[in-house]
């Protein structure tokens, strides 16, 4: 005879399963739309070569893409290497990105980086996770975004607007950006992954905005949960 332990974990296990299908379910009508409405999709941020990406990347922290790619639309035409700006100097690395948001901060880790891809990577940019998030100002989110779009592999870079998009559409708890990867990378094909990340950045600017629809009136929002009347409240990274 089944105690009422056990009958309860049965039903915890039935309700997971329950829950698992219901999150890939929502997973493949999310693929869907987002490949219909993003058939093809180009790299937001302007680069020369995969030094300039991670470059751009680490400007892009708390900047608009757009605000990056004007500024680096002057500076990658003649400083495109790592000894390039070692010989700048971090003092006019500052007065070539000054437009940026905390401007200094960024210089220093482009100036410092610059000289530590010189001293132990032969002036290249590293294709490791372990030796890119070792490099001044470079989070694993940066080395994600490098290595997908630079060296093609396959990673779930989450910023935090994706991370409120997979809270409004369902696909994670929220609790951190790190459990978002986990769940985002458990739900989708691999090999979707580096143009998914993009194609959700996209539709969370065009539709499911940070002060709008709130989780109830995008495509993908009422595709999911149709019957949602109440804004969704999401946990920020």
């Amino acid at each position: 005879m089944v105690n009422e332990k056990e009958n309860w974990s049965l039903f915890d296990e039935r309700f997971n399963e329950f829950q698992i299908m219901k999150e890939s379910q929502r997973a493949k009508k999310i693929l869907k739309i987002l490949n219909k409405t993003y058939p093809k999709i180009t790299v937001p941020l302007k680069s020369r070569n995969i030094f300039t990406l991670l470059i751009s990347v680490l400007l892009s922290a708390q900047c608009t893409d757009v605000n990056v790619n004007n500024v680096t639309s002057k500076i990658y035409p003649k400083y495109y290497k790592p000894h390039h700006f070692q010989k700048l100097g971090r003092k006019k690395i500052e007065k070539l990105i000054k437009k940026i948001g905390i401007f200094r901060i960024k210089a220093k880790s482009i100036y410092n980086l610059s000289n530590l891809l010189i001293q132990k990577h032969g002036g290249k940019v590293p294709n490791n996770f372990e030796d890119l998030e070792k490099l001044p100002g470079v989070g694993h989110k940066t080395a994600s975004v490098v290595m997908s779009q630079g060296f093609g592999y396959p990673t779930f870079p989450v910023d935090t607007h994706i991370h409120r998009l997979a809270q409004r559409w369902g696909l994670t708890n929220g609790k951190n950006v790190i459990q978002t990867e986990k769940d985002l990378k458990r739900l989708f094909p691999k090999k979707s992954w580096n143009k998914l990340h993009l194609q959700i950045i996209y539709y969370g600017r065009e539709y499911c905005k940070a002060r709008d629809c709130f989780g109830i009136t995008c495509k993908i929002c009422t595709t999911c949960y149709p019957n949602r009347k109440k804004p969704v409240k999401t946990i920020k990274a």
